[in-house]
């Protein structure tokens, strides 16, 4: 990643907008880290990029929420589940929900579109979407640069592969989980 940024030097800051209009937490982490063990990452264009990236991506989702909405969730049933448990988020949380819901992993893009879909204000929504995109930007800019700074670069390898590692253990062990969970209900039935 390091290499990026010193072969693309500014197009590197928009592929990290364009990263955070679709999510981003990874790679924002990333990059923050590698910019505290090398310094070519400008903490402050990076931070920028992926708030304005986060920001647009997520008035997006919203304006296709409030367009399209009902059209897709009933054509897709996976995403009316999901669309569903964010209207109800969204009803009992209010403003609290869209200052918080890009920190919950999963439902960030269907929350924008559910916020659109509840009919919440554009101007509402646009002003909240702001300043949560800015405290996720600067949330997890400052955490990757910390991480970085406490890893350094000897240990980052070590560092990649026992995360590596972890997430590959919680996946299988949730993809078991989930085939005895079925198998059971399959016998009970």
């Amino acid at each position: 990643m390091a290499e990026l940024w010193a072969d693309w030097g500014a197009a590197a800051y928009l592929l990290a907008a364009l990263w955070a209009f679709f999510e981003g937490e990874t790679f924002v982490l990333a990059a923050a880290a590698i910019g505290a063990m090398t310094g070519v990452v400008d903490p402050w264009l990076l931070m920028g990029s992926v708030w304005l990236g986060s920001f647009l991506g997520d008035q997006t989702w919203f304006t296709l929420g409030r367009r399209y909405g009902p059209r897709l969730v009933k054509r897709y049933p996976k995403a009316e589940a999901k669309m569903a448990s964010a209207t109800a988020m969204l009803l009992q949380y209010g403003t609290l929900f869209v200052l918080t819901f890009r920190f919950l992993y999963g439902i960030r893009n269907v929350a924008a579109a559910a916020c659109g879909l509840a009919g919440m204000g554009r101007l509402r929504f646009a002003l909240l979407n702001f300043i949560a995109a800015g405290v996720w930007a600067s949330s997890f800019v400052a955490a990757g640069w910390y991480l970085g700074a406490l890893i350094g670069p000897e240990r980052l390898f070590h560092f990649i592969a026992g995360a590596a590692l972890v997430i590959l253990g919680v996946f299988l062990f949730r993809r078991f989980y989930r085939k005895r969970r079925l198998a059971r209900t399959a016998m009970v039935l």
